[in-house]
């Protein structure tokens, strides 16, 4: 029988457009789509690429809820053995996309498979639930990242274990598992010591990631020509929470739009956080989100203009993992509407 394989692209990578479509809904096409012909060849006679899944990846992260069900009914009308998606190599936006979608996938019951850059935010996202292949940045090893998804793809879609990461070529989940090795330990341990004081190459049994160092960026050489954001861990939201921000352990981030506004008014805004006492910044939200300050150096021409949203979250109690996703998240929405800079308020 051959296996029915499910593919999702993007509105760029599906041939609808750039920046421009972004917006595009989800619509389902038959058969393969642009990269898709090359996923039919690395796959073989023995799968068929029998549809493909296109969405915007604005309308993905701005609809989620609205995506996420079209995405479902059209798993559940197509029945796929697999589903791939991407790969997105180093696009934040479509990267998440494809992470959802995959996780949406195997709460269906169908495996999935993307790939994806390492440092995609999609990796942090969804990295320890579903299998990514890595990447490199760029679309120029499309063929080569393809070939390595498929095969994990039909192992996938035949119910097949996957082996070790190291072995298969995935990214490591921090999945554990019993097994016998050939040798003891201590001749393992022995032979890596002596690796590592010969100054040759050998590996790890023990999983170990070294924490990040974030260069920083480079100075802002004439802040009058830039835009600059606000973001604020304070916590900060419009009066009754709309949006039922969490008062710690963020997993989301919220963005309002700013545009019109030249200073936050007290009544308007209140703060929703678990670490500090909030009764300042109800009665003065400026103390989080100087919305009037950077006015201010608009005005006087130091800044070129404030970008149209202010973003905001609690940072309280909010692991690190999940603050570089969304510190990723905010940076590649940032990035899209060309700010040259932002301001970090903290509490």
């Amino acid at each position: 029988m051959t296996v029915r394989v499910v593919h999702y692209l993007n509105q760029f990578f599906a041939g609808i457009g750039g920046e421009a479509a972004a917006g595009a809904p989800v619509e389902v096409r038959e058969g393969p789509v642009g990269p898709g012909r090359v996923l039919q060849d690395a796959l073989g006679a023995d799968a068929t690429v029998a549809a493909t899944i296109v969405c915007g990846d604005n309308h993905w992260n701005d609809e989620r809820e609205a995506a996420e069900s079209r995405v479902r009914d059209a798993l559940r009308d197509l029945g796929p053995a697999v589903v791939v998606a991407g790969p997105a190599f180093e696009a934040g936006r479509y990267g998440i996309a494809c992470a959802e979608v995959c996780a949406l996938a195997e709460a269906e019951g169908v495996p999935a498979v993307t790939g994806m850059f390492a440092e995609n935010p999609g990796v942090a996202l969804r990295g320890r639930e579903i299998v990514i292949v890595p990447t490199g940045k760029s679309p120029a090893e499309m063929q080569a990242a393809l070939v390595r998804m498929a095969r994990i793809a039909t192992k996938l879609a035949r119910g097949e274990a996957l082996g070790p990461a190291e072995a298969e070529g995935y990214l490591p989940r921090g999945v554990r598992k019993s097994g016998v090795r050939e040798r003891p330990g201590w001749e393992r341990a022995s032979e890596m010591l002596r690796a590592k004081l010969a100054g040759s190459p050998y590996v790890s049994e023990v999983p170990y990631q070294k924490p990040d160092a974030v260069t920083p960026a480079a100075p802002i050489g004439d802040l009058s020509r830039v835009t600059i954001a606000i973001v604020t861990t304070g916590g900060l939201v419009p009066k009754g929470n709309p949006d039922r921000q969490t008062a710690g352990n963020a997993q989301t981030w919220y963005r309002y739009p700013v545009e019109r506004m030249d200073r936050l008014e007290p009544g308007e805004w209140e703060a929703y956080h678990a670490g500090y006492f909030t009764h300042i910044v109800d009665t003065k939200p400026d103390y989080v989100l100087p919305l009037a300050f950077l006015r201010e150096l608009e005005k006087e021409g130091v800044i070129g203009g404030v970008a149209p949203y202010a973003y905001m979250l609690p940072g309280v109690s909010t692991p690190v993992a999940t603050s570089r996703r969304l510190g990723l998240g905010i940076a590649e929405d940032l990035k899209r509407l060309q700010a040259g800079g932002c301001v970090m308020v903290s509490t």
